[in-house]
């Protein structure tokens, strides 16, 4: 059975092959109708994951302003943003100091490489400030433009980790399935999600993968949540042993995993996961791209969780995504290999890019100086996850709610009490998502898990707002449904 909200599109939008024979003419230069916007995206323009047939038709919202936690349409409705644009903008919008950065650096240097023997200001200013902000173990940092780009340099520093300690057999990295680590080749082959492994018959070499911890899914129903983490972790401990501990490079994984539905695993999960990869001589990498720079109320996400990685991978909230920008951190013994045995060949065109940096610079330093990280930790942070278990508390359709911080997860179900999910769960979650879409609230649906990760500088009315806002598309939902209130 398929279900559909009311009106799930924006506004009907002409067909594009109408406007297609006249795309190329001269056009107005001041602000377009919602209807010419919409035209024109749909002949020209290609969405990430997207089935562009059905969009076209719909007709894209079109976000034209925003400012704070808040976004505006091109139709002029007020629009509050519960994912942070993707899990990024963590300062929020509009804020100067990011804009003023941009422009006085792109006046000085607007660009130049890091290849050629040569660096500049301010890509030395920002590895400075992150060895400042990160664990004592990470003191270098690589840099790239993406999350995406972040994980496929990782691959490389593992590799030539290892062939610089002469054990060059250790090729084997493990992640998880339903993981997330970027869209290359290389990072959706890291990734667990099936969907995109479909769509990718290149897919990288030597990556395996190992079960989520995913507990309201696939626990067994006598299991705790602890022995079902236990059980999750030594999952890697037995591929370690199916592939050879001298074959096995690396362990990869978010740690919490973000696209994947915000799922947490149980507080001893990775301290095992620590412990296997200590155990058999693998290096462990925290993919920090959504939980890095304040999310869970720690500044990465891996202290959230009590664990040292040795690699970790770093964007979105590094520049609130004002520009694009991705980073790597090595811990020192891994920097210290790379660095004293000869030249490692990879880098961007964009590697450290002088603009991205000195953006990169003005936001760690409001994230630091106004102490928004504490802030999210000790106020906003709970306030957040006390009212999403206040309000939904009993609620017919809601299983589970999970995460930290400015971060959390809601779990769909048709059976909350038996943790029996919709045979149909994603779309269920399209329906909620399109109803919290139609009440201008910005929440993402994975399968049948609701997202919210709003900007890191959200108030308390604020949040009330999107937690009333979610309450009545969760409800819109279980009416839709034919579920009783």
């Amino acid at each position: 059975m398929s279900y559909k909200t009311e009106e799930v599109a924006f506004a009907t939008t002409p067909d594009a092959g109408q406007i297609v024979g006249t795309s190329k003419q001269t056009l107005k230069a001041t602000a377009r109708s919602t209807a010419d916007y919409r035209a024109l995206d749909a002949a020209h323009h290609l969405h990430p994951f997207s089935d562009m047939g059905a969009l076209n038709r719909a007709g894209s919202r079109v976000i034209v302003k925003a400012h704070g936690v808040y976004l505006w349409d091109s139709d002029g409705n007020k629009i509050i943003d519960a994912m942070a644009g993707l899990w990024c903008v963590n300062v929020g919008y509009g804020r100067k100091e990011l804009a003023d950065a941009a422009y006085r650096q792109m006046q000085e240097l607007p660009y130049y490489n890091t290849f050629f023997k040569t660096t500049h200001p301010p890509v030395i200013e920002l590895s400075a400030l992150l060895a400042e902000l990160t664990p004592a173990q990470f003191n270098h940092f690589f840099y790239c433009n993406s999350g995406s780009e972040g994980n496929d340099t990782v691959l490389r520093i593992v590799h030539q980790y290892w062939a610089t300690q002469r054990r060059p057999a250790k090729k084997f990295v493990i992640a998880r399935k339903n993981a997330y680590h970027g869209s290359t080749i290389a990072g959706g082959t890291l990734g667990g999600m099936a969907y995109m492994h479909e769509q990718m018959p290149s897919k990288v070499e030597n990556i395996v993968h190992i079960d989520q911890p995913y507990f309201f899914g696939e626990a067994a129903s006598d299991q705790t949540p602890e022995e079902f983490a236990l059980e999750r972790a030594r999952q890697l401990e037995q591929k370690i042993l199916e592939l050879g501990a001298d074959n096995v490079a690396a362990f990869i994984g978010e740690p919490f995993q973000g696209a994947g539905g915000v799922i947490f695993p149980a507080a001893n999960y990775w301290p095992e996961i620590q412990r296997i990869c200590r155990k058999y001589d693998v290096l462990l990498v925290a993919d920090e791209v959504i939980g890095g720079f304040g999310r869970t109320g720690e500044w990465f996400a891996h202290q959230y969780f009590g664990f040292e990685p040795d690699l970790i991978t770093l964007a979105k909230g590094l520049t609130s995504g004002y520009v694009p920008m991705g980073a790597v951190g090595l811990h020192e013994r891994v920097a210290r290999a790379l660095i004293e045995h000869g030249e490692f060949n990879h880098g961007l065109t964009y590697s450290g890019h002088p603009v991205a940096a000195a953006v990169a610079v003005a936001n760690l330093k409001l994230l630091r100086d106004e102490k928004i990280v504490e802030r999210v930790k000790a106020d906003t942070g709970p306030y957040l996850q006390n009212r999403l278990r206040e309000t939904f508390a009993g609620h017919p359709i809601v299983g589970e709610i999970s995460g930290a911080g400015l971060v959390a997860g809601v779990q769909l179900a048709l059976e909350p009490r038996t943790r029996k999910r919709f045979d149909n769960g994603g779309e269920v979650g399209t329906l909620c998502r399109d109803f919290c879409f139609n009440g201008n609230l910005v929440m993402r649906a994975t399968g049948d898990r609701m997202l919210l990760s709003p900007p890191l500088v959200i108030s308390r009315p604020e949040i009330d707002e999107i937690v009333s806002k979610a309450k009545a598309a969760f409800d819109a939902t279980a009416r839709t449904l034919g579920i009783i209130l």
